[in-house]
């Protein structure tokens, strides 16, 4: 049906926007200050044979890995569009694979097991052929830079028992494993991430199938001066992703032995940033990513409840967003954890609708002004915006999602309008 003409431009009413010669007036003459960004919820989907999935890395192209699952779980490289192109990266014979990290190059790394559920460090093949290359036995990969540089950890014999290593593996496949040495008084060890720059993180342990006795560590590839990070005032710390810039998040429990997203101090100086948690969800807390502007992504904790993801405020000021308030509420997602972001402010991870399994989601920024959201700003989101006009909390019409001026002044106004003038017609990527 045809929107009436009073709906588009509000005719003379008090309550509604003067019309559409305002909009095109407040485009060319102001220059308005806009709020938080808000997000595009899409569903990753799976692929055949499997009902959930769950997204563990973006690169900076777009291209999204993880993994789906059921009674197995098998390696995935998502379509990120949400349609369903997404390419089952099998195994090495066996029944389950993971990929943990893509590239900028597009490579993919993760681990496998073959049909004697021996697991591989495994660099994947990206079309879905199976040619994938074995790193070494008994390993797994978390982690590739834009130089091909993987690390991750192995386990290995000592005295009669089973231990793990942080390694960095061989690209090609030949076997030249170097193991990294882990903290003094620590046995164990394994690496999470590793930067551009070749920098490395992830824990130093006692007994790693307990995690009872951790510290976050900044390896030194030539095993000499690791950097143990420190804590909260606790005991336990994890290092899991670091910048280009050698900026450092995971977690790490404070003097009361809650654990808690941290900023860590790469200098191991221990000037390390608390970031807290979100209202409602404040007993642990981790960040899981941060990318080369510095936003961090991760989760956040309460005693019965499912998690929640979070964007933190990297300040430790506790301005935490959870992101389920920046997503469409029709679409009935609950956004459980954000596992990375990329340097465009994409971010993956696992959420949950109502009586179904977890699924993989992609969350892209949306354009203020585009509120339905559906890619880009038009006369849709102008009848949105005149709908809640002149509008606060308390009112039934009250929209938070038009409230698009920065800062948010709790009413929808000409302070909204304007930034809407200034991306109309603006689609998101």
């Amino acid at each position: 049906m045809r929107k009436s003409k009073s709906n588009l431009t509000g005719g003379k009413s008090k309550g509604h926007p003067l019309s559409i010669v305002t909009l095109l007036y407040l485009l060319f003459i102001s220059n308005p200050t806009q709020a938080m960004v808000r997000y595009i919820a899409i569903d990753l989907g799976t692929v055949p044979g499997f009902s959930g999935a769950y997204a563990h890395s973006i690169n900076n192209h777009g291209q999204i890995v993880g993994d789906v699952g059921g009674v197995t779980s098998h390696a995935v490289l998502f379509d990120p569009t949400g349609q369903g192109n997404n390419i089952d990266l099998g195994t090495l014979g066996g029944e389950d694979s993971l990929a943990a990290s893509i590239n900028d190059n597009g490579k993919i790394v993760g681990a496998v097991y073959n049909a004697l559920n021996v697991s591989y460090a495994v660099l994947f093949d990206a079309t879905g052929d199976g040619n994938n290359i074995a790193l070494d036995v008994n390993s797994s990969a978390t982690s590739i830079n834009k130089e091909g540089q993987i690390v991750g950890a192995k386990y290995y014999i000592e005295d009669g028992n089973v231990l793990i290593r942080a390694a960095i593996f061989d690209l090609e496949g030949e076997g030249n494993t170097m193991f990294l040495s882990q903290l003094s008084g620590y046995r164990e060890s394994g690496a999470f991430c590793i930067n551009n720059r070749g920098q490395i993180v992830g824990v130093s342990a006692n007994d790693w199938f307990s995690f009872a006795d951790y510290r976050a560590t900044l390896f030194d590839p030539n095993g000499v001066n690791n950097i143990d990070l420190g804590t909260l005032g606790g005991a336990n710390s994890s290092a899991l992703s670091i910048n280009d810039s050698n900026q450092i998040v995971g977690s790490a429990e404070d003097a009361n032995g809650h654990m808690l997203a941290t900023l860590f101090d790469p200098t191991g100086e221990g000037n390390n940033v608390n970031l807290g948690t979100v209202e409602g969800y404040d007993i642990k807390s981790y960040a899981h990513s941060i990318n080369n502007k510095g936003q961090i992504v991760g989760r956040c904790e309460t005693g019965g409840f499912l998690p929640v993801a979070v964007l933190f405020d990297p300040t430790g000021a506790g301005n935490n967003i959870d992101l389920n308030n920046l997503i469409n509420p029709a679409l009935e997602f609950t956004l459980l954890r954000a596992n990375c972001i990329n340097d465009n402010g994409w971010i993956v991870g696992k959420f949950k609708r109502p009586g179904k399994v977890s699924r993989a989601f992609l969350l892209t920024p949306a354009t203020p002004g585009d509120s339905e959201p559906d890619r880009d700003v038009d006369l849709e989101d102008y009848a949105v915006l005149t709908a809640a006009w002149r509008s606060t909390p308390a009112d039934d019409n009250w929209n938070p999602f038009c409230d698009i001026s920065e800062p948010e002044d709790g009413s929808i106004n000409e302070s909204d309008l304007a930034v809407f003038a200034v991306n109309y017609l603006m689609q998101s990527p």
